[in-house]
C-alpha cells in the first residue's frame, strides 16, 4: 500500500489528470501530502498539499506574490482574459489589492449582509416552492446556481431581466483558469470577458447617471469611491465587477450543491442536521472543508524560500492545494470523515491572511439559508441519478444533480 501511495505521488502531474482524479482527487492528495508534500511538477512549478505550508504561503505576501502578469502572459498572451485576470482583486498584491478590497468590503459590511437576509430567505423559498410543484428536479440548475446569481445581481444592481447571461459568462471565464485549457475554452473565455465588459460599460453609465444606494450596491460604491477621493480606474472598475460575479457565483453554487450531495451520501450526518438545525453554521464550515468549492490557489515566489527542506528559487510558480490542506490529519482529526459538528475547524476554503475571501460572510449566509431551508422543506430528498461533476480541478462542484423531493 505504501508503495502504491509513493507511486501515486511520484506520477502526479497537474497538467495530465485522469478521469479517476477528477471524480475523487483526495486519495492522490493524501499520497502527495504523506510522500511528496512539496512536489516539483514537470513544468518546473511546485504543488503544495500540507496545511502549514499553505498558511505560510498565504501569510507571507512578500515572498509569495499573487501578481499573475508573469505567469499568465505565456498562457493568455495579449488577450482580454490576460487583461481581466491581471486586473482583478484576487490576482494582485498590495497596495493595489488593498485599495480595491477596501472599496468592496465597504459594501459587504456585517450590517449590509444582515440586511440581505430577508430577501435571501424569500428567494430561497420561491425556488423551493417551484421545486415542490414538480417533485423531480435538478439541484444545480433549479436551486444552487440561481441563488448567488440573484445575490450578485442585486449587489451589482443588474436588472432582473438582464441577468440571464451572467452564469454562462462566469463559467466560461473561470473555466479558462484551469491548469490546461483547449483553444475552444480560451476563445469562449475571451468572448465572455468581451461581452461582459460591453454590458458593464452600459450598466456603469446608467449608475453614473442614476446612482443606487452605496450601502447596498457594490457597483455604486465602486463608482463613487472612498470619502477621501480614492477611485478605481475605468478598467479596474469593470474588471472587478466581473471578478465579483465570478468569485461569488460558482464557489457559492458549489458550496450548496456539494453540501446537499455530501449530506445525501452521509445519511447519519443528514439526519443529525435535520434533528439539530442549530448546527447549520458548523455544518456549512464542514462542507467547505470536506469539499472545498475552490480547490487550488497560485503564487509566484519573489525570493528564495524553503519549505519542508526544499528550496524554491525566486520566480518559481507555486500551486496551493486547498483541497489537500483541508484534509491534513496534522490539522484535522479524522479528516476523511464528514462531521457537521466539527469544532474547531480552521479550514482554508476562504484562504487566510491578506487574501482571505472578501465575500466569505455572504457566502456563509447563502449556504446556511439555502441548505437549512432545503432540508426543512424536503428532509427526505434523494438523488435520482448519478451526479455529473464539472470536470475541473480548480473549482470542485457539479454540473447537474438529478433529485427527487419526496415531500
Amino acid at each position: 500500500m505504501d508503495m502504491d501511495q509513493r507511486a501515486l505521488a511520484a506520477g502526479f502531474d497537474i497538467e495530465k489528470l485522469t478521469g479517476e482524479f477528477y471524480a475523487n482527487p483526495y486519495p492522490t492528495y493524501r499520497a502527495l501530502r504523506e510522500n511528496e508534500p512539496v512536489k516539483r511538477m514537470p513544468n518546473g512549478s511546485y504543488f503544495l498539499t500540507r496545511y502549514d505550508d499553505l498558511v505560510t504561503a498565504y501569510k507571507n505576501t512578500k515572498a509569495f506574490s499573487s501578481d499573475k502578469r508573469r505567469e499568465f502572459a505565456p498562457k493568455y498572451g495579449n488577450s482580454l482574459l490576460y487583461e481581466h485576470h491581471t486586473t482583478s482583486l484576487v490576482f494582485n498584491d498590495p497596495p493595489a489589492h488593498t485599495r480595491v478590497r477596501r472599496l468592496i468590503m465597504g459594501a459587504l459590511s456585517p450590517r449590509a449582509i444582515a440586511g440581505m437576509e430577508p430577501d435571501l430567505v424569500a428567494l430561497v423559498d420561491r425556488l423551493l416552492d417551484a421545486i415542490a410543484a414538480k417533485q423531480s428536479f435538478e439541484v444545480i440548475g433549479d436551486f444552487a446556481s440561481a441563488i448567488p446569481v440573484e445575490v450578485i445581481g442585486n449587489l451589482l444592481d443588474v436588472p432582473h431581466d438582464e441577468r440571464e447571461p451572467l452564469r454562462d459568462w462566469s463559467l466560461a471565464i473561470l473555466g479558462a483558469l484551469e491548469p490546461v485549457i483547449s483553444a475552444e475554452a480560451f476563445a469562449r473565455g475571451n468572448r465572455a470577458v468581451k461581452d461582459f465588459l460591453e454590458y458593464l460599460e452600459i450598466l456603469v453609465e446608467r449608475r453614473r447617471a442614476k446612482p443606487g444606494n452605496p450601502e447596498r450596491h457594490v457597483l455604486t460604491r465602486l463608482i463613487q469611491g472612498e470619502d477621501n477621493g480614492e477611485r478605481l480606474s475605468e478598467k479596474e472598475l469593470l474588471h472587478n465587477c466581473i471578478f465579483l460575479l465570478n468569485a461569488g457565483h460558482e464557489t457559492t453554487t458549489n458550496l450548496i450543491g456539494n453540501g446537499l450531495v455530501a449530506l445525501s451520501q452521509h445519511p447519519s450526518e443528514k439526519s443529525r442536521l435535520i434533528e439539530h438545525p442549530d448546527l447549520i453554521k458548523t455544518a456549512v464550515e464542514e462542507i467547505l472543508r470536506f469539499e472545498s468549492s475552490n480547490q487550488l490557489g497560485n503564487r509566484m515566489t519573489t525570493e528564495r524560500v524553503e519549505l519542508g527542506g526544499i528550496t524554491l528559487e525566486a520566480g518559481t510558480p507555486v500551486t496551493l492545494c486547498i483541497g489537500a490542506a483541508n484534509r491534513d490529519g496534522a490539522q484535522f482529526a479524522d479528516p476523511e470523515r464528514l462531521d457537521i459538528g466539527r469544532n474547531p475547524n480552521r479550514h482554508l476554503a476562504f484562504a487566510t491572511g491578506a487574501h482571505q475571501c472578501a465575500g466569505m460572510a455572504l457566502a456563509r449566509l447563502e449556504g446556511a439559508i439555502a441548505i437549512s431551508r432545503f432540508l426543512a422543506r424536503f428532509p427526505d430528498y434523494a438523488l435520482s441519478g448519478e451526479p455529473v461533476r464539472g470536470g475541473r480541478v480548480r473549482f470542485r462542484g457539479f454540473l447537474s444533480v438529478p433529485c427527487v423531493a419526496n415531500s
